[in-house]
Order: C-alpha cells, then sequence, then structure tokens
C-alpha cells in the first residue's frame, strides 16, 4: 500500500469524492488523510464532507497548505482528485512544485510526476549548483565567475559540468592543462572540443569535469546522465568546494547545498510563475537575471521578472547583470575578427565593447557562431585579421579555429564577465555570500 495523501475540492458532492477515495484504496493506495483545496458549492455551510478520513481545513495558498499536510502526515505520493476550478492550470503546477521538491511523487487521472532524483553530495563537501531556465543563459558565465571567486579564496574548486555534447565517460581535466592544439586535437578527433567544462576550464584555470545528459524532464531531471561518476572523481580530490553546473533547462541530480538560476532577461515570466518554473525558483538561493543591457534597456518582461523573482526570494537574493565581452589575451593594436552565440543586436553591442575597451579593430564579426554553415560564410567571406575572437562554445573550434588558423591568423578566446547593473551588493559579494552559506550547510550534513 502506497502511503497517499489526497486533494479533494467542494465543487464535488462529499459522496462522489468519498466513492473516488475507495476506488483509490483498491487501487493500492492507503489514504492518510484529506486536504480540501478550496470550493464550497456542494458543501454544507460550516460542515467538513464527510470522506471516510480525516479532512484538513485548507490554507490561504493551496501550495502552502499542501506543504503543511506533507509535513504532518508524510505521504509517499499525493493524488490529486480535485479539479478546475479551484485548482487551475497555474495553481495545480504550484502545487506540482511544493510536492516535487518535498520529494513526494504527484499523481492525478491521467499524470503522475515523479521528484527529480537529489542524492547527497558526498563526504558532505560544500556544493553550489548554476542551473538555468534554458539554453545559453550565461550558466557557464556565473559558474565561471564563482569557481574564480572560489580559487581565490583558497577552496581548491572542482567544476563539473554536463552537458548534452559531454564526453562518454567523465572526463577531468586538470588545472591550467587545455591548450588550443589539445582543442584543434579533439575537434579533429570527433569530439565536441567547445564542451562547457572546457569552456569552464579555459577561463577559470580550475579542474573541471565534464559529463554528459540526455533528455530533459518538466522540472529538471536529465533522462540519463554521467553526473554522478563525475563527483565522484571530482570527491576523489577533495575540493573545497563543488560546483554543479546545469546544461539547458536540465539540473544536476544531486541535493545541493545551494542553487544559483541563472535567468536571461528575455525569459518569458510564466517560464519562472508557470508551468514548472516554480520547483527550480524552491531549489535556488539566488537568482542572477542575465544579458540586460541595464535600466531603460527596453526589455519589455525585465521588470515583471525581476518583481516576481524579488517577491520568491528577496531583493538581495536577486541580481541583474549584463555581460561584459573579456579576450583572454591583450589584443591592443590588433585587427580582429569576433565570433559570438549572442543574438545579432547583442553582438554589435559586444563588437563597440570590444573596440572600446581592447583597443583593437573588429573588422569583421559573426553572431552565427551556433550556425556551422552561416559561421563559415561569415569567416570565408571576411576581410584580412589577425586575430580571431571567439566564444569557446558551438562551432569556436571545428569551424572558426580551424579557418583562423589556416589563415595565419591568432586565436584568443573571449570570456563573457557578468557586470551587476541592478542590485543591492555586487556580483563578487554575492559569490562570496554563497559560497559562505554552502558550507555553513556543508558542515550541517
Amino acid at each position: 500500500m502506497i502511503r497517499t495523501l489526497v486533494l479533494v475540492d467542494g465543487e464535488h458532492y462529499p459522496p462522489i469524492t468519498r466513492d473516488a477515495i475507495a476506488l483509490a484504496r483498491s487501487r493500492g493506495h492507503d489514504v492518510v488523510g484529506a486536504l480540501l483545496v478550496g470550493g464550497t458549492e456542494k458543501l454544507r455551510p460550516g460542515e467538513l464532507p464527510d470522506l471516510g478520513v480525516p479532512v484538513l481545513l485548507p490554507a490561504a495558498d493551496p501550495a502552502t497548505g499542501v506543504l503543511a499536510a506533507i509535513e504532518d502526515l508524510r505521504p509517499d505520493l499525493v493524488l490529486d482528485l480535485s479539479d478546475e476550478p479551484v485548482l487551475g492550470y497555474r495553481e495545480r503546477m504550484a502545487v506540482a512544485a511544493v510536492v516535487l521538491r518535498a520529494g513526494v511523487v504527484y499523481a492525478g487521472p491521467d499524470f503522475r510526476l515523479e521528484p527529480p532524483v537529489a542524492a547527497p553530495v558526498p563526504g558532505g563537501i560544500p556544493s553550489v549548483a548554476v542551473i538555468g531556465t534554458g539554453k545559453r543563459t550565461g550558466k557557464t558565465a556565473i559558474a565561471g565567475a564563482l569557481a574564480r571567486r572560489a580559487d581565490r579564496g583558497g577552496l581548491r574548486p572542482v567544476v563539473v559540468a554536463m552537458g548534452r555534447g559531454g564526453p562518454p565517460d567523465p572526463q577531468l581535466v586538470e588545472a591550467g592543462s587545455v591548450t588550443l592544439a589539445r582543442l584543434v586535437e579533439l575537434a579533429r578527433a570527433g569530439q565536441h572540443a567547445a564542451s562547457d567544462y572546457l569552456e569552464d576550464a579555459v577561463t577559470t584555470g580550475v579542474t573541471t569535469i565534464g559529463a554528459r545528459r540526455a533528455g530533459g524532464g518538466l522540472a529538471g531531471a536529465p533522462y540519463t546522465s554521467t553526473v554522478a561518476a563525475a563527483v565522484d572523481l571530482a570527491v576523489a580530490r577533495d575540493p573545497g568546494l563543488l560546483i554543479l553546473e546545469g546544461s539547458g533547462a536540465a539540473i544536476p541530480p544531486f541535493d545541493w547545498g545551494v542553487g544559483i538560476l541563472v535567468v536571461p532577461a528575455t525569459c518569458p515570466p510564466e517560464y519562472l510563475t508557470g508551468y514548472l518554473g516554480p520547483y527550480r525558483l524552491l531549489r535556488t538561493d539566488l537568482a542572477v537575471v542575465t544579458m540586460a543591457a541595464g535600466p531603460g534597456s527596453g526589455l519589455d518582461d525585465l521588470s515583471v521578472l525581476t518583481s516576481h523573482l524579488r517577491r520568491a526570494l528577496g531583493d538581495a537574493r536577486v541580481l541583474v547583470t549584463d555581460f561584459t565581452p573579456v579576450p583572454l589575451a591583450e589584443v591592443v593594436g590588433r585587427d580582429a575578427f569576433f565570433a559570438t552565440t549572442a543574438p545579432g543586436a547583442v553582438a554589435a553591442r559586444q563588437v563597440q565593447q570590444l573596440e572600446a575597451t581592447q583597443g583593437c579593430r573588429i573588422v569583421g564579426w559573426s553572431a552565427r557562431l551556433a550556425d556551422r554553415a552561416g559561421l563559415a560564410e561569415d569567416l570565408d567571406a571576411a576581410g584580412d585579421y589577425d586575430v580571431l575572437l571567439t566564444e569557446l562554445k558551438a562551432a569556436a573550434v571545428d569551424v572558426a579555429c580551424e579557418r583562423a588558423l589556416a589563415r595565419g591568423a591568432e586565436v584568443v578566446f573571449v570570456d563573457n564577465r557578468a557586470e551587476v547593473v541592478q542590485g543591492t551588493i555586487d556580483l563578487d559579494t554575492a559569490l562570496y555570500e554563497a559560497i559562505e552559506l554552502a558550507i555553513r550547510r556543508g558542515s550541517e550534513r
């Protein structure tokens, strides 16, 4: 028998709900209680319905009531026998987020949602996960900033990055061991030479481990991944901080100490307020909004997005940032071609930033780094340049670097560094506080 909490509403006549609970029992559910989530149309005034099981009174917010009921009754499954309009589409997803965060199965007449696997990090090692709402949100840039901050603090951080293009088996990259020649060698061998763990290694100088994953569920669970084996490799090095980097909207299958959610300024607000966005927020301690050009940027959803984040997390735990491209070597006075995955309008602004801050001349650029055919077309059409400036993403190595080297041009990788444009503290301070919180929580486990 499965220990079960049922959700019911007052829009059903009690005898009908009672029959449904009896059916659930016949199907293997040990119903330990029923939470009345709302509705009064079919109920007698001032009376709780007789459902044959203990009935819990509703809270003002259904999700809050469900969480309290889970803490009280400790079910293994929440069976939702309510319906619209008491729990509409958005409300039901909010309930689902709370149930899954509690590690409980959420099921109904035609659905069953399993909580994502959240294994404990071995050895009580402090851990921070950097997760996102989707692909190209800036997770790698924020994870890189976190790794550099931890490294400056002497914590010997190790980054575990999972990706759709990760290596077949977890691949450990020692700090400082990644060179352009090695990346070209990987690309020529048919491997993904711009995987996130390699970008992390190049931009941070710390030890990184690459893992792979396939698929991503509604709450972010990958269908399969090698992250557990990668974490074992990391733990064997006894790091002072383990950084778990998500992939797209998929999240690492661990119960991390601190969560950092990376949200692009263009993210539709309903990705956080609806669907299973609230689940990610429930696992978040700091939200970093990225790619905002600053106050008055004209991004219609930015104020709605940040308002929701601040209501959920508090003002001090929400930062709005913009990225500045930073070459990893000096390029003053050089003629450069710039390749990026950023949208065209953002790329044009990055070109201006590079020329203004780095003293180089951008003689050509492409925002099609993730489009191999388009990138090749842009590079082949370019005039003379003596240095390629490129992010280490997508087709950076197998297309951009190969063509640049064939021309006799130098290659300099570009990192995206986040700078706060709205927030009560700077990014470095926020990351330091996140690390300290992870250390405290690690010591409590």
